[in-house]
């Protein structure tokens, strides 16, 4: 049985603007992953390595600046492969910003868990980055055990 991961953000800056940090590479890195290897357009690849973690999948669809669905999952995982869950974020305009809405469906429950802690951790790195700020480095980097 799948699961569905869902999260919000309110960020002090236009749609537009956040939009971007979701479909340009250098600017994805700076509040997720090391590398980014984006092609922005539907059924183009999304390959972003996050503190280890390899997620490979490709973009779904795109309407700018509301609408980014992503093909999620990670290399070498057999309960995530490639492709196999569904990131669906919806950018709308508020008051003092954007309100970003975030599902990420077909979850196994252990990787819903994962998920869970870490989606908000990046979207609150996000919300920093887009609002003009720096959220300096990852500590889930730092947590990461280095390999033998």
């Amino acid at each position: 049985m799948s699961e569905t991961y869902r999260t919000s953000i309110e960020i002090g800056a236009e749609p537009d603007s956040v939009f971007d940090y979701f479909i340009n590479p250098a600017l994805l890195v700076r509040w997720m992953g090391d590398f980014a290897r984006l092609e922005a357009t539907s059924g183009g690849l999304f390959a972003v390595d996050i503190n280890g973690v390899l997620i490979r999948g490709h973009f779904v669809r795109i309407e700018r600046p509301s609408l980014v669905e992503i093909a999620w999952g990670e290399a070498g995982n057999a309960d995530m492969p490639p492709g196999a869950t569904r990131v669906t974020v919806r950018l709308s305009a508020t008051a003092t910003g954007t309100l970003v809405e975030l599902e990420h469906s077909g979850l196994a429950a252990a990787e819903a868990r994962k998920h869970a802690a870490g989606w908000p951790h990046f979207l609150n790195r996000l919300g920093i980055v887009a609002g003009g700020g720096d959220p300096g480095p990852d500590p889930f980097a730092r947590a990461r055990t280095p390999p033998a």
